[in-house]
């Protein structure tokens, strides 16, 4: 049973756990920081995203989803919930790779340009990078990924790359 000794709300708190262990009594400290256990889960929190653009990308992309019956939105949705480190980064060879003439590809990351795109096909994403815009753009269309939501809430033809 943890015994909690403080004084100072400051300093951190020092905890004694009491175990019985082949026949001896040993007895473990741990310091906690400030803030912690006293009712708190240990676990990590989750934290909120910063960039209020991003926010607002994942609440139409739920609602679209909700409205009209589209699993597509909630995954892509779902994606974008995840840290900024597991963004998916794919290059042109990859999209030139997985897609066919004319098809609709939404990527919840980055686009860079690695490779070549021999193919008119429509992109959505979060990011280009500036080669790559350029190269989509002479035989294909680069659009945002709430352009292309916008432009097809059903979500028909769309294939998610990562």
């Amino acid at each position: 049973m943890p015994i909690s000794s403080h004084c100072n709300r400051d300093e951190p708190i020092q905890h004694s756990e009491e175990e019985f262990y082949d026949g001896l009594f040993i007895k473990s400290y741990r310091q906690i920081s400030k803030g912690e256990g006293e009712g708190e889960s240990e676990k990590m929190r989750r934290r909120e995203k910063t960039d209020p653009k991003i926010e607002r990308l994942i609440k139409d992309l739920k609602r679209i989803s909700m409205e009209n019956s589209v699993p597509l939105w909630k995954d892509i949705a779902k994606r974008l919930e995840k840290p900024r480190r597991h963004y998916a980064e794919v290059n042109l060879s990859k999209i030139n790779r997985y897609s066919a003439a004319d098809d609709m590809v939404v990527v919840p990351g980055k686009v860079l340009s690695t490779g070549t795109i021999e193919k008119p096909v429509t992109v959505a994403a979060l990011g280009f990078s500036k080669k790559a815009s350029e190269k989509i753009g002479s035989h294909g269309k680069c659009m945002s990924i709430e352009e292309l939501m916008e432009a097809n809430p059903k979500g028909s033809g769309v294939k998610i790359i990562v």
